[in-house]
């Protein structure tokens, strides 16, 4: 019996084996699955990427609901599950965003993508502007559609 003091040799092989691999989309079809296996790694070591690849092949990941806290900038700025720093501290630092060593980092942040969200703000705003602007132009468009419609009838 493997449980007996000493006895470190197995006299028989493991009992039950798996015949297929564990498939974490086999019957979950969900969108949030989808953007879960579809998740880049970036900015992580090594290690920490293997954690994290596990953790999604498994179905054991959980997304964030909301933004958690930075050490070190302390504002609710992390985005990504399992990470304890934000993606521009951990990128002026050059230090891994989920542990915080000073390891290589397996791939790197974009840094188009890290500018790109700190400007969303200004984009977002920009953006809606103009969705009101095409609204407004949109309702003069039906006033004088309604005008013609009550000159037909």
């Amino acid at each position: 019996m493997s449980s007996q003091k000493g006895n470190v040799t197995l006299s028989r092989p493991q009992k039950h084996q798996n015949t297929f691999t564990f498939k974490n989309d086999k019957f979950d079809k969900s969108v949030q699955t989808k953007t879960i296996n579809a998740k880049l790694h970036d900015g992580v070591c090594q290690p920490c990427k293997e954690v994290l690849e596990w953790s999604i092949k498994y179905s054991k990941y959980k997304p964030l609901s909301k933004p958690n806290t930075c050490v070190k900038c302390s504002q609710k700025a992390v985005k990504d599950s399992y990470h304890i720093m934000c993606r521009p501290c951990a990128y002026e630092l050059q230090v891994c965003a989920k542990c915080g060593k000073k390891e290589d980092i397996v791939i790197p942040f974009n840094k188009e993508i890290s500018e790109s969200s700190e400007n969303q703000g200004f984009n977002h705003g920009r953006s809606c502007k103009r969705k009101e602007d095409s609204d407004e132009d949109f309702g003069a468009e039906a006033d004088s559609d309604g005008g013609d419609g009550d000159t037909h009838a």
